[in-house]
């Protein structure tokens, strides 16, 4: 059967003459190709999913690397601190802050300025851990320079300063 055949006869079982439009390509955006926050969306998508398969073998998340991250780079924070700076619901951290405390990669001391909160800091072993998850996401980086090109990730990372 040719393709013009196949056509047709999956019009003709879809009843109304109409060729199906359920092959992701085929389906029309409209507007949604001109919105910024689409195009960011979609490139989000692609850029934690490359993450997660780059990292997958080191059980990291996206937004558990940025929590050891800043957590590595300023011992001490409180979690509100981290919360604040991240954009992450405290819920939400405290949950994540409990799997990586598990992992013992995390770990949360009582603050001497305020008993009520936590000082946060790497574990011996977080650090090392860290360090590796470091590499892993450079590699990722590489990554995403294939895909936009360095000048054009350079620029991106450049628009993109104002909203950190």
């Amino acid at each position: 059967m040719t393709a013009t055949a196949a056509q047709t006869s999956a019009r003709k079982r879809a009843g109304n003459g109409a060729a199906p439009r359920d092959m992701a390509d085929d389906i029309g955006l409209d507007a949604l190709v001109g919105h910024a926050g689409y195009a960011v969306r979609r490139f989000q998508i692609w850029i934690f999913q490359d993450f997660i398969r780059t990292l997958g073998n080191v059980d990291i998340r996206p937004t558990q690397y940025s929590v050891l991250t800043v957590i590595g780079a300023n011992p001490g924070l409180s979690q509100m601190a981290v919360a604040k700076r991240l954009g992450i619901e405290r819920a939400r951290l405290v949950h994540l802050l409990d799997s990586l405390e598990q992992r013992k990669l995390v770990k949360r001391v009582k603050s001497k300025a305020d008993r009520r909160s936590h000082a946060l800091h790497l574990t011996p072993q977080g650090e090392t851990a860290l360090a590796k998850f470091k590499r892993l996401a450079a590699e990722h980086e590489r990554h995403v320079e294939e895909k936009i090109g360095k000048e054009n990730r350079a620029q991106l990372l450049r628009i993109l300063a104002g909203f950190t």
